[in-house]
């Protein structure tokens, strides 16, 4: 499909093939999956509202998922949901968490670098598109981004 995207067509294109995607970005950056629900309604909800056209699918959903990391953020911002554990409330094994786990504790400028580079298959010129950044800028995110992983997880022996 390669002809300009606008109105209720957008809508129906999007909702058809990048709902999954719009929710595992939503599930990315918030902390619950009723968060993420929330964000994706409402990011379909800004797209039904939104009166510009979109010069391409590619286009349309790299719109989806700024708008997505956007109100991810606002809802952080606005409610401040992270609690501290209690003393009593024991912390899981590390056996148990996932790499996915240790890429959300990251800062969110290399948490949504990391993810939209490996999880979604990004290129780095894509991500500075989405995120509104230079390509030197994402290249030095991911860096940093593994590095950080690097740390958290640990080496490997050989290395």
């Amino acid at each position: 499909m390669s002809e300009k995207l606008s109105g209720r067509d957008a809508f129906n294109y999007a909702f058809e093939n990048f709902t999954d995607t719009v929710y595992r970005v939503a599930a990315h950056n918030t902390a619950t999956t009723a968060d993420a629900e929330d964000i994706s309604q409402e990011v379909f909800i800004k797209l039904l509202e939104k009166t510009r056209s979109f010069k391409n699918p590619e286009h349309l959903k790299a719109w989806l998922i700024r708008v997505t990391i956007n109100l991810s953020r606002s809802l952080y911002r606005s409610s401040k949901r992270q609690t501290e554990l209690g003393a009593d409330i024991p912390a899981p094994e590390n056996e148990d968490i996932k790499v996915i786990d240790y890429v959300r504790a990251l800062p969110e400028k290399y948490r949504n670098t990391i993810y939209l580079h490996y999880y979604e298959g990004y290129s780095a010129a894509e991500i500075a598109d989405i995120l509104g950044s230079k390509q030197n800028t994402v290249l030095s995110w991911l860096k940093r981004g593994r590095e950080l992983l690097k740390e958290q997880i640990g080496g490997f022996d050989d290395e």
